[in-house]
């Protein structure tokens, strides 16, 4: 497609936009799991073959990988919205960053002015027929959530699950001064990432190396947060609630954690 992108929304055409930044400047979207059981734990001592990564590459190649990973991830049904509802009221403009295949788009569409924005074109065309299934709408953006062609103050909530934690340090810190631009005063951001302590932290080291940072079979890249990296990280905001989610899981007769770090910031 070129230097263009697709934009989609309610009762609009399939579109094209000039792309606001090189691909060196696009971040990623949603995760998921992408290993043949994304339930099982990982080695501290395992190996992954890098798939399409090179040591010698660029970092950047993790960002494509996503497009080739939504070609065959199935939908895995609407997500709930529970943090948003308690915070945000009806009709509040709220951004899904990193929206994926739509799985809380979908559900911030029902009551909220939902803009969901991811880097992975097919990601967009699933998530984009997906609510078209459901009766719902919601404006689809292919773009970077480094660099959006928004307004500043353009939102009052930005949801951003599971994203962040396939991003490198810089590009993390990136991303969210974009958001820090993007929400007006009292704006929220509601955050969620693996943790420290799961039981996939661990594999083929990244390259560049960043500490809890790993990279598997199809390039994707993933980081396990501490919850002092997450506070460093959102610093210029007023943590609201900020909490560490584990809970137990049995796989082949042993048992393991599966470890979340979750929060909501407010800008002040």
């Amino acid at each position: 497609m070129g230097n263009e992108q697709i934009i989609m929304g309610p009762g609009i055409p399939a579109s094209k936009i000039p792309i606001t930044a090189e691909i060196k400047d696009l971040t990623v979207t949603e995760g998921l799991d992408a290993s043949k059981d994304p339930d099982a734990p990982v080695k501290k001592s395992a190996s992954f073959s890098k798939a399409g990564f090179s040591k010698t590459g660029s970092s950047k190649e993790h960002f494509l990988a996503w497009d080739k990973e939504y070609a065959h991830l199935k939908w895995g049904g609407p997500a709930s919205i529970r943090s948003l509802r308690a915070y945000l009221a009806p009709e509040a403009k709220v951004l899904d960053a990193g929206s994926g295949n739509g799985r809380y788009l979908g559900e911030l569409s029902r009551h909220y002015s939902a803009v969901g924005v991811d880097i992975s074109l097919t990601a967009l065309g699933s998530s984009c027929a997906q609510l078209a299934r459901s009766g719902r709408f919601a404006e689809h953006l292919g773009a970077s959530i480094h660099a959006l062609p928004f307004k500043s103050g353009a939102f009052d909530g930005i949801l951003c699950y599971g994203v962040l934690q396939h991003l490198f340090k810089e590009e993390r810190e990136a991303a969210v001064r974009e958001f820090i631009r993007l929400l007006g005063c009292g704006g929220l951001i509601f955050f969620e990432a693996f943790g420290s302590e799961d039981m996939r932290c661990g594999g083929e080291p990244s390259s560049p190396f960043e500490e809890n940072t790993f990279v598997r079979q199809n390039g994707i890249i993933y980081h396990y947060f501490t919850e002092e990296e997450v506070r460093e990280l959102f610093c210029g905001f007023e943590i609201l609630e900020l909490e560490n989610v584990t809970k137990e899981k049995t796989f082949r007769g042993e048992s393991y954690v599966r470890h979340m770090v979750r929060g909501i910031f407010r800008k002040l």
